[in-house]
């Protein structure tokens, strides 16, 4: 990723530096791109799903927001506008390319995983019963590539507000304005995110033995 980072901010700074109107105190945009351009590319890994494409989107956002740095009234939300200029961008990039955005009908998505509780499934399987920090010994049993994987399997709708709240930390009315979603739709995509996070994390461990389950043990 160093690559990418000082290409494009180097690219950047000589025509920025030179070139900002504004209060005296709003920093070159270069700069300020610098500071989120790690998870700028992050989200953009995840949006396309292909480091090549990221790149090329990387290099939209930089380019959409250079342009419209000036016009930037709160200089405290500028990664917030980062991230939303990249999401407007990824739409265009697809059309662009001949590619649907992976979209799923609500109706036919299984709401059963919403009455799943990962912690009340912990507390009756009891897989470390000598633990004192039952939850957190469950979530230790887990890899990056692992946390990646079940990721991965939550519905794209879904897994977008997940990414902005737990990945990026912005808040619910942050990343509502970044998807261009009501905060309510937000919120009840968020809520079905985590339950399919929750549910994914217990199923990972099940299929992959990183827990035994009680119908294991009788066996």
């Amino acid at each position: 990723m160093a690559s990418v980072v000082e290409t494009r901010t180097a690219d950047l700074t000589g025509p920025i530096a030179r070139n900002v109107d504004g209060p005296a105190e709003r920093r070159p945009f270069a700069d300020v791109a610098r500071d989120h351009l790690d998870r700028l590319y992050g989200f953009c890994v995840r949006l396309t799903s292909d480091p090549t494409d990221a790149d090329d989107l990387v290099q939209e956002t930089l380019l959409r927001g250079m342009r419209a740095y000036d016009d930037l009234r709160d200089i405290s939300r500028v990664k917030g506008w980062l991230f939303a200029i990249a999401m407007n961008a990824s739409r265009d990039l697809f059309r662009a390319r001949g590619r649907q955005i992976a979209t799923v009908s609500f109706d036919s998505i299984d709401a059963d995983g919403d009455e799943f509780s990962l912690f009340e499934t912990i507390a009756i399987e009891d897989p470390f019963p000598y633990s004192d920090e039952l939850h957190l010994d469950f979530l230790r049993l887990f890899r990056d590539d692992d946390v990646r994987a079940v990721f991965g399997s939550i519905t794209p709708v879904f897994r977008l507000p997940l990414i902005l709240t737990v990945v990026h930390g912005f808040s619910c009315k942050e990343a509502a304005a970044i998807l261009d979603l009501p905060l309510g739709t937000l919120l009840s995509r968020l809520h079905r995110g985590r339950k399919q996070l929750e549910r994914g994390l217990w199923d990972y461990a099940v299929t992959n033995g990183l827990v035994t389950t009680t119908d294991e043990d009788e066996r």
